[in-house]
């Protein structure tokens, strides 16, 4: 899909916001679309206020001098932009592919609303064909991954499990400072009763199901961006 597309639709979504608004700024490939547009606009006069998901997100903003804040400082955002690396028809989300699902859902779920920019290769008829991220304490990781395991096993996951950078000998760490399992579904039936399972699981911090937390997607295709809509 081609950079001029993505930024189209994160151009589309960029029209929806309004001065004043306090912002989250998601993080990967099509939300850096957003931020640096957002950055034009702000160069231009507009005032808004936004808490940012990611250390990079972060650090496009400061050097776009996009005003930064935090969820400490603010009590709710209007809106939050950000990617998806799955979007169902119901607008139900995989998301931690750039590791930064737990500020990712954090911020989102302090958000009035919530809007993702993608393009169209992340939309599939049921979530699983992308790794599911799950976030994990360091502490107990064996047994983390062996009682993650024993879920995926009940939920008739296809593939295996795998921490994320241990092949390349350097696990990656989130900015909160823990692991990434990816879980390789194939196909997520009970995404609902998934995310309980999982979140059960002491050593789990958060996973990347985003359900009933995106009301509209902005979705680049070779024919143009589409908008998808859901009543959540």
């Amino acid at each position: 899909m081609s950079e001029a597309l993505k930024r189209e639709a994160a151009a589309m979504a960029l029209s929806e916001v309004r001065p004043g608004m306090r912002l989250g700024l998601g993080t990967g490939s099509t939300a850096r679309h957003f931020v640096h547009l957002l950055g034009e606009r702000v160069a231009a006069g507009l005032e808004v206020i936004c808490v940012p998901t990611s250390e990079a997100t972060a650090s496009q903003a400061r050097d776009l001098h996009i005003p930064i804040s935090d969820l400490d400082a603010l009590d709710r955002l209007d809106l939050t932009v950000d990617g998806a690396d799955e979007i169902d028809p119901a607008l139900n989300l995989i998301k931690g592919g750039g590791g930064a699902l737990l500020r990712e859902k954090i911020v989102a779920a302090a958000s009035d609303a919530m809007i993702v920019i993608a393009d169209g290769s992340k939309c599939v008829d049921t979530l699983g064909r992308f790794p599911l991220p799950v976030e994990v304490n360091r502490f107990g990781l064996g047994a983390t991954r062996r009682a993650i395991a024993a879920v995926l096993a009940r939920h008739g996951a296809q593939g295996g499990l795998e921490l994320r950078g241990e092949s390349a000998g350097t696990p990656f760490v989130t900015d909160g400072g823990h692991l990434i399992l990816d879980a390789f579904f194939g196909r997520i039936s009970q995404p609902e009763a998934l995310s309980d399972d999982l979140l059960d699981i002491p050593g789990v911090v958060q996973h990347g199901l985003f359900l009933k937390m995106c009301r509209k997607a902005y979705v680049a295709t070779p024919n143009g961006v589409e908008i998808l809509q859901t009543d959540n």
